[in-house]
């Protein structure tokens, strides 16, 4: 969840917001401060009060939070008039720079895959050691065949 400053934005660029949002599997909503303030009584997202003033819209990633903020800030650079304020990740709240920190990691899909090639790793290699050290034992059984046969 990233929450955002939309002061300034038409109609236009909300509804161009977001439609690249619901691409990304995200949807983006404005939201009434107070009602914002009593429905995170209670819940990770109590951290962000403070941050629900003025004019604010709260954009919800469902899948991956990276794919999310690197949405959210891929459309803040293309349009200066949408700021970020603050996102809650995991139920913590993370500021501006941290966000900016996050985009950069891979998603969370080639995250696991890169995990599981980790894993995958040493059984690969011991099984490529095995087989090599097969291999020459068998070379050498043939170098000696055919030495013999001469």
């Amino acid at each position: 969840m990233i929450l955002t400053d939309y002061k300034g934005l038409t109609v236009e660029e909300l509804s161009e917001a977001r439609r690249k949002f619901r691409d990304a599997k995200m949807d983006y909503s404005v939201v009434k401060n107070t009602l914002a303030r009593i429905a995170s009584d209670e819940t990770p997202i109590t951290s962000a009060r403070d941050y629900f003033q003025g004019p604010v819209g709260i954009a919800f990633g469902y899948d991956d939070p990276v794919l999310a903020v690197k949405s959210v800030l891929a459309y803040s650079k293309a349009n200066e008039k949408f700021k970020i304020k603050c996102g809650i990740i995991e139920g913590s709240l993370v500021e501006e720079n941290e966000l900016k920190k996050i985009a950069v990691l891979p998603s969370k899909d080639m995250l696991l895959s890169m995990l599981a090639g980790a894993f995958s790793a040493p059984a690969s290699k011991l099984a490529a050691g095995l087989n090599a050290t097969i291999a020459k034992f068998g070379y050498a059984l043939e170098a000696l065949r055919s030495k013999k046969t001469e």
